[in-house]
């Protein structure tokens, strides 16, 4: 998509609300949008950060653990986005699938906008439906990203390629958690 002088994109709250919305003129236009490479970046980080503060609840509470929860929702956003792309783009493209990692990681990075709203898991007794709820957003805007991204016509191909690729990271996640993890309360 060609941007011409008379055409307005849309702020970066814009782009929040249409990301979480799962519209999807806004993430062919974030796609499109080199400049939003940053703001994608923004949204990652704000939704890891929420990861680990709204985990505190189920940790020792320290700023350590809020940091590991916190760089462990960025590795397992970051595995997912790269397996993503391996799969949805190498493995099972479609015939008209172009699309390079700068575009699949500017919208996929807005696709994380619901876990933003894992900053509520702080609140006692709703860190469980806080994480619960945002994972499957997350979940529904990384296929609604994958499927304008790599220009798939075929939403079941999106949800097959996002689906295999969030198991892979959870996986990775979960046994990251383990190892290294502070203990649970």
């Amino acid at each position: 998509m060609a941007e011409s002088s008379t055409e307005i994109r849309s702020s970066f709250v814009i782009r929040l609300i249409g990301a979480m919305a799962l519209d999807p003129v806004v993430y062919e236009e974030i796609e499109a949008d080199r400049s939003a490479t940053a703001q994608a970046l923004v949204v990652v980080v704000l939704s890891s950060l929420s990861a680990g503060i709204g985990a505190r609840a189920y940790t020792n509470g320290s700023v350590g653990a809020v940091l590991f929860i916190s760089g462990l929702a960025l590795v397992a956003w970051l595995t997912w986005a790269l397996v993503t792309f391996q799969i949805g783009a190498r493995l099972m493209p479609e015939p008209q699938t172009r699309s390079d990692v700068g575009e699949l990681l500017r919208t996929i990075g807005f696709s994380a906008a619901p876990g933003m709203l894992r900053l509520f898991g702080i609140v006692p007794g709703a860190t469980i439906p806080a994480f619960a709820i945002t994972a499957v957003w997350m979940l529904a805007a990384m296929i609604v990203a994958v499927r304008q991204s790599l220009d798939y016509t075929s939403t079941a191909r999106a949800v097959a390629v996002c689906a295999l690729g969030w198991t892979l990271a959870l996986a990775i996640a979960v046994t990251l958690g383990l190892v290294f993890g502070p203990p649970v309360q």
